[in-house]
Protein backbone atom coordinates (compact mmCIF):
# COMPACT_ATOMS: atom_id res chain seq x y z
CA UNK A 1 0.00 0.00 0.00
CA UNK A 2 1.28 3.32 -0.55
CA UNK A 3 2.28 5.48 1.83
CA UNK A 4 1.07 9.08 2.02
CA UNK A 5 4.18 9.95 4.19
CA UNK A 6 6.38 9.81 0.85
CA UNK A 7 3.83 11.05 -1.38
CA UNK A 8 4.98 15.10 -1.13
CA UNK A 9 8.75 13.62 -0.96
CA UNK A 10 8.08 11.82 -3.86
CA UNK A 11 6.52 14.51 -5.60
CA UNK A 12 9.32 16.60 -4.81
CA UNK A 13 11.71 14.54 -6.30
CA UNK A 14 10.16 13.70 -9.85
CA UNK A 15 9.54 17.49 -9.86
CA UNK A 16 13.30 17.87 -9.37
CA UNK A 17 14.14 15.35 -11.96
CA UNK A 18 11.96 17.73 -14.91
CA UNK A 19 14.32 20.35 -13.54
CA UNK A 20 17.85 18.90 -13.60
CA UNK A 21 16.96 17.25 -16.97
CA UNK A 22 16.01 21.06 -18.11
CA UNK A 23 19.06 21.97 -17.21
CA UNK A 24 21.08 20.20 -19.34
CA UNK A 25 19.61 22.27 -22.51
CA UNK A 26 19.92 25.34 -20.41
CA UNK A 27 23.62 24.20 -20.01
CA UNK A 28 24.28 23.72 -23.96
CA UNK A 29 22.30 27.38 -24.56
CA UNK A 30 24.41 29.21 -21.91
CA UNK A 31 27.93 27.58 -23.01
CA UNK A 32 27.52 28.08 -26.21
CA UNK A 33 27.51 32.47 -25.51
CA UNK A 34 29.79 32.42 -22.42
CA UNK A 35 32.84 29.95 -21.22
CA UNK A 36 32.11 27.53 -18.85
CA UNK A 37 33.65 29.29 -16.01
CA UNK A 38 31.36 32.36 -16.21
CA UNK A 39 28.04 30.50 -16.81
CA UNK A 40 28.56 28.74 -13.07
CA UNK A 41 29.99 31.45 -11.50
CA UNK A 42 27.18 33.99 -12.87
CA UNK A 43 24.46 31.19 -11.61
CA UNK A 44 25.74 30.70 -8.30
CA UNK A 45 25.92 34.39 -7.99
CA UNK A 46 22.66 34.96 -9.10
CA UNK A 47 21.51 32.47 -6.47
CA UNK A 48 22.94 33.34 -3.86
CA UNK A 49 21.55 36.92 -4.01
CA UNK A 50 17.53 35.40 -4.52
CA UNK A 51 19.06 33.54 -1.52
CA UNK A 52 20.47 36.46 0.73
CA UNK A 53 16.62 37.92 0.16
CA UNK A 54 15.73 34.74 2.43
CA UNK A 55 18.27 35.57 4.85
CA UNK A 56 15.89 35.90 7.58
CA UNK A 57 14.67 31.81 7.45
CA UNK A 58 18.52 31.16 8.54
CA UNK A 59 19.15 33.74 11.04
CA UNK A 60 18.17 31.14 13.73
CA UNK A 61 20.44 28.41 12.61
CA UNK A 62 22.98 27.33 14.48
CA UNK A 63 25.55 25.50 12.66
CA UNK A 64 27.87 22.66 14.75
CA UNK A 65 31.07 23.41 14.76
CA UNK A 66 31.99 19.69 13.79
CA UNK A 67 29.28 20.14 10.86
CA UNK A 68 31.31 22.60 8.70
CA UNK A 69 33.91 20.41 6.68
CA UNK A 70 31.05 18.56 5.76
CA UNK A 71 28.85 21.10 4.65
CA UNK A 72 32.15 22.44 2.93
CA UNK A 73 33.06 19.07 1.50
CA UNK A 74 29.59 18.67 0.36
CA UNK A 75 28.67 22.24 -1.76
CA UNK A 76 32.62 21.47 -2.73
CA UNK A 77 31.58 18.56 -4.48
CA UNK A 78 28.54 20.02 -5.51
CA UNK A 79 27.92 22.59 -6.89
CA UNK A 80 31.64 22.99 -6.81
CA UNK A 81 33.26 20.24 -9.19
CA UNK A 82 30.01 18.63 -10.32
CA UNK A 83 29.56 21.62 -12.50
CA UNK A 84 32.89 22.49 -13.38
CA UNK A 85 33.05 18.67 -14.54
CA UNK A 86 29.32 19.10 -16.40
CA UNK A 87 29.70 22.92 -17.88
CA UNK A 88 33.05 21.59 -19.74
CA UNK A 89 31.00 18.24 -20.55
CA UNK A 90 28.50 19.80 -22.33
CA UNK A 91 31.10 21.84 -24.61
CA UNK A 92 32.04 18.50 -26.14
CA UNK A 93 29.23 16.07 -26.18
CA UNK A 94 25.20 16.49 -26.27
CA UNK A 95 22.70 17.10 -24.03
CA UNK A 96 21.17 13.40 -24.35
CA UNK A 97 23.88 11.80 -23.44
CA UNK A 98 25.08 13.69 -20.89
CA UNK A 99 21.73 12.75 -19.55
CA UNK A 100 22.28 9.36 -20.51
CA UNK A 101 25.74 8.97 -18.07
CA UNK A 102 23.44 10.56 -15.10
CA UNK A 103 21.50 7.00 -14.73
CA UNK A 104 24.58 5.65 -13.51
CA UNK A 105 24.61 8.02 -10.47
CA UNK A 106 22.53 5.45 -8.21
CA UNK A 107 24.96 2.94 -8.98
CA UNK A 108 28.42 5.31 -7.96
CA UNK A 109 26.10 5.91 -4.94
CA UNK A 110 25.57 2.09 -4.20
CA UNK A 111 29.79 1.70 -4.81
CA UNK A 112 30.24 4.56 -2.27
CA UNK A 113 28.31 3.23 0.11
CA UNK A 114 29.80 -0.24 -0.10
CA UNK A 115 33.73 1.63 0.17
CA UNK A 116 32.57 4.70 2.81
CA UNK A 117 29.42 3.46 4.88
CA UNK A 118 30.74 -0.43 4.73
CA UNK A 119 27.14 -0.89 3.43
CA UNK A 120 26.97 -4.81 1.97
CA UNK A 121 25.75 -4.61 -1.55
CA UNK A 122 24.36 -7.88 -3.48
CA UNK A 123 25.76 -9.76 -6.61
CA UNK A 124 23.25 -8.24 -8.50
CA UNK A 125 24.60 -4.91 -7.71
CA UNK A 126 28.03 -5.02 -8.69
CA UNK A 127 26.81 -6.65 -11.81
CA UNK A 128 24.82 -4.12 -12.95
CA UNK A 129 27.51 -1.64 -12.08
CA UNK A 130 29.69 -3.10 -14.86
CA UNK A 131 26.43 -3.42 -16.78
CA UNK A 132 26.11 0.45 -16.82
CA UNK A 133 29.70 1.39 -16.75
CA UNK A 134 30.45 -0.90 -20.09
CA UNK A 135 27.17 0.84 -21.71
CA UNK A 136 28.66 4.51 -20.77
CA UNK A 137 32.02 2.93 -22.06
CA UNK A 138 29.63 2.23 -25.62
CA UNK A 139 27.79 5.33 -25.74
CA UNK A 140 31.04 7.11 -25.74
CA UNK A 141 33.13 4.89 -27.94
CA UNK A 142 29.86 4.40 -30.32
CA UNK A 143 29.40 8.21 -30.92
CA UNK A 144 30.86 10.43 -34.09
CA UNK A 145 31.35 14.13 -33.63
CA UNK A 146 28.63 16.34 -34.67
CA UNK A 147 27.65 19.94 -33.85
CA UNK A 148 26.10 19.80 -30.88
CA UNK A 149 28.63 16.67 -29.82
CA UNK A 150 32.23 17.46 -30.89
CA UNK A 151 34.23 15.43 -29.00
CA UNK A 152 31.91 13.07 -27.18
CA UNK A 153 34.63 10.84 -25.72
CA UNK A 154 35.63 13.78 -23.62
CA UNK A 155 32.74 15.45 -22.86
CA UNK A 156 31.70 12.14 -21.40
CA UNK A 157 34.06 11.13 -19.62
CA UNK A 158 33.67 15.16 -17.82
CA UNK A 159 30.07 14.19 -17.09
CA UNK A 160 30.70 10.91 -15.78
CA UNK A 161 33.69 12.84 -13.38
CA UNK A 162 30.80 15.13 -12.65
CA UNK A 163 28.78 11.81 -11.13
CA UNK A 164 31.60 10.95 -8.99
CA UNK A 165 31.30 14.68 -7.62
CA UNK A 166 27.42 13.94 -7.22
CA UNK A 167 28.25 11.05 -5.09
CA UNK A 168 30.07 12.63 -2.80
CA UNK A 169 27.00 15.26 -2.43
CA UNK A 170 24.52 12.76 -2.06
CA UNK A 171 26.36 10.95 0.83
CA UNK A 172 27.11 14.18 2.89
CA UNK A 173 24.05 15.76 2.17
CA UNK A 174 21.79 12.68 3.23
CA UNK A 175 23.64 12.60 6.89
CA UNK A 176 23.07 16.72 7.12
CA UNK A 177 19.62 16.88 5.99
CA UNK A 178 18.93 15.40 10.09
CA UNK A 179 19.87 18.43 11.37
CA UNK A 180 19.92 21.45 8.83
CA UNK A 181 16.73 22.53 6.27
CA UNK A 182 16.90 21.66 3.32
CA UNK A 183 16.80 25.55 2.14
CA UNK A 184 19.65 26.34 4.40
CA UNK A 185 21.59 23.55 2.08
CA UNK A 186 20.89 24.78 -0.84
CA UNK A 187 21.28 28.11 -0.19
CA UNK A 188 24.98 27.35 1.10
CA UNK A 189 25.96 25.27 -1.95
CA UNK A 190 25.14 28.51 -3.57
CA UNK A 191 26.98 30.49 -1.51
CA UNK A 192 30.18 28.08 -1.63
CA UNK A 193 29.99 27.76 -5.42
CA UNK A 194 29.91 31.25 -5.83
CA UNK A 195 33.24 31.64 -3.83
CA UNK A 196 34.61 28.30 -5.28
CA UNK A 197 34.25 29.62 -8.86
CA UNK A 198 35.28 33.62 -8.35
CA UNK A 199 39.21 33.17 -8.34
CA UNK A 200 38.96 30.36 -11.45
CA UNK A 201 36.36 33.07 -13.32
CA UNK A 202 39.53 35.46 -12.13
CA UNK A 203 42.75 33.54 -13.40
CA UNK A 204 40.94 31.54 -16.35
CA UNK A 205 42.19 33.83 -19.67
CA UNK A 206 39.62 34.86 -21.68
CA UNK A 207 36.55 33.28 -19.03
CA UNK A 208 35.08 36.79 -18.38
CA UNK A 209 32.26 37.69 -20.71
CA UNK A 210 32.46 40.57 -23.10
CA UNK A 211 29.09 40.13 -24.32
CA UNK A 212 26.18 38.73 -23.48
CA UNK A 213 23.68 37.03 -25.75
CA UNK A 214 20.28 37.03 -25.26
CA UNK A 215 19.64 33.12 -25.57
CA UNK A 216 22.78 32.81 -23.30
CA UNK A 217 21.44 34.98 -20.74
CA UNK A 218 18.21 33.76 -20.84
CA UNK A 219 19.58 30.26 -19.86
CA UNK A 220 21.70 31.31 -17.30
CA UNK A 221 19.08 33.04 -15.25
CA UNK A 222 17.02 30.12 -15.53
CA UNK A 223 19.77 27.94 -14.14
CA UNK A 224 20.54 29.91 -11.41
CA UNK A 225 16.62 30.74 -9.91
CA UNK A 226 14.47 27.79 -11.67
CA UNK A 227 17.12 24.94 -11.34
CA UNK A 228 19.71 26.17 -8.47
CA UNK A 229 16.92 27.24 -6.14
CA UNK A 230 13.78 25.03 -7.69
CA UNK A 231 15.14 21.29 -8.47
CA UNK A 232 18.23 21.43 -5.44
CA UNK A 233 15.48 22.71 -2.87
CA UNK A 234 12.86 20.05 -4.19
CA UNK A 235 15.74 17.03 -3.94
CA UNK A 236 17.10 18.22 -0.67
CA UNK A 237 13.68 17.94 0.95
CA UNK A 238 12.79 14.80 -0.74
CA UNK A 239 16.09 13.55 0.36
CA UNK A 240 15.13 14.27 3.98
CA UNK A 241 12.44 12.32 3.71
CA UNK A 242 13.52 9.17 1.97
CA UNK A 243 16.29 6.90 1.95
CA UNK A 244 19.51 8.44 -0.12
CA UNK A 245 19.57 5.08 -2.59
CA UNK A 246 15.84 5.23 -2.96
CA UNK A 247 16.21 9.35 -3.51
CA UNK A 248 19.06 8.75 -6.26
CA UNK A 249 17.04 6.11 -8.03
CA UNK A 250 14.84 9.22 -9.34
CA UNK A 251 17.82 10.28 -11.42
CA UNK A 252 16.79 7.14 -13.53
CA UNK A 253 14.31 9.43 -14.62
CA UNK A 254 16.94 11.67 -16.13
CA UNK A 255 18.18 10.62 -19.18
CA UNK A 256 14.72 9.85 -20.55
CA UNK A 257 13.24 13.60 -19.86
CA UNK A 258 16.72 15.28 -20.93
CA UNK A 259 16.43 12.42 -24.35
CA UNK A 260 12.98 13.69 -25.36
CA UNK A 261 13.51 17.83 -24.04
CA UNK A 262 17.20 17.09 -26.61
CA UNK A 263 15.20 16.04 -29.43
CA UNK A 264 12.55 18.80 -28.99
CA UNK A 265 14.91 21.80 -28.38
CA UNK A 266 18.63 21.08 -29.75
CA UNK A 267 17.36 18.15 -32.69
CA UNK A 268 19.69 16.04 -30.40
CA UNK A 269 20.17 12.46 -32.42
CA UNK A 270 21.38 9.28 -30.68
CA UNK A 271 22.64 6.06 -33.36
CA UNK A 272 21.50 2.75 -33.37
CA UNK A 273 24.83 1.60 -31.32
CA UNK A 274 23.97 4.61 -28.92
CA UNK A 275 20.43 3.83 -28.51
CA UNK A 276 22.04 -0.05 -27.86
CA UNK A 277 24.41 1.55 -25.04
CA UNK A 278 21.61 3.69 -23.48
CA UNK A 279 19.85 0.79 -23.24
CA UNK A 280 22.95 -0.85 -21.29
CA UNK A 281 23.05 1.81 -19.32
CA UNK A 282 19.30 1.84 -17.88
CA UNK A 283 19.16 -1.92 -17.81
CA UNK A 284 22.16 -1.95 -15.34
CA UNK A 285 21.39 0.84 -13.35
CA UNK A 286 17.43 -0.76 -13.35
CA UNK A 287 19.36 -4.21 -11.59
CA UNK A 288 21.19 -2.58 -9.32
CA UNK A 289 17.89 -0.48 -7.74
CA UNK A 290 15.72 -4.06 -7.96
CA UNK A 291 13.43 -3.89 -4.29
CA UNK A 292 16.00 -5.83 -1.23
CA UNK A 293 14.35 -7.29 1.53
CA UNK A 294 11.80 -5.53 3.97
CA UNK A 295 14.43 -5.62 6.43
CA UNK A 296 17.30 -4.25 4.34
CA UNK A 297 14.88 -1.27 3.65
CA UNK A 298 13.82 -0.78 7.46
CA UNK A 299 17.59 -0.74 7.99
CA UNK A 300 18.27 2.06 5.18
CA UNK A 301 15.48 3.99 6.79
CA UNK A 302 16.81 4.23 9.90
Amino acid sequence: MFNKDYLLPTLSLFCAMILWSSSFIAMKIAVAGFSPIAVVFGRMVIASLLFCALWKNFRSIHVRREDWKYLIFMAVCEPGLYFLFEAYALKYTSATQAGMIVATLPVFVAIAAFFVLKEKLALRVWFGFFIAAFGVALLSWGATATENAPNPLLGNTLETLAMVSATGYMITAKSLSNRYSPLFITALQAWVGAIFFLPLLAFTPGAFPTEFPYEASVAVLYLASVVTMGAYGLYNFGLSKVPAGQASGFTNLIPVFTMFMGFMFLGDRLSTTQFLASGLVLGGVILTQISSSSKEEAKATV
